[in-house]
């Protein structure tokens, strides 16, 4: 197994490391956003106003948090 030296890891490989826990992180609230809709439909129907405004609200959230993790990344 060889050492790295000074230089070995190059630019593009930092920012292809930034790129992917950007989208490993980007991946869970996105999941978790899915999961929320589809236990929420079905639901609208008979609940409260208030519930789902607050249930869109959750999602939407959720969502912008996850886009801005990647937000101005290649």
């Amino acid at each position: 197994m060889s050492s790295l030296r000074p230089g070995d890891i190059t630019d593009e490989m930092v920012q292809a490391m930034d790129t992917a826990k950007r989208q490993g992180l980007q991946k869970d609230p996105r999941a978790l956003a899915a999961n929320i809709r589809a236990d929420a439909e079905g639901r609208y129907d008979s609940a409260e106003p208030g519930w789902r405004a607050g249930v869109e609200w959750t999602l939407l959230w959720i969502e912008n948090t996850a886009a801005q993790l990647t937000e101005g990344r290649p």
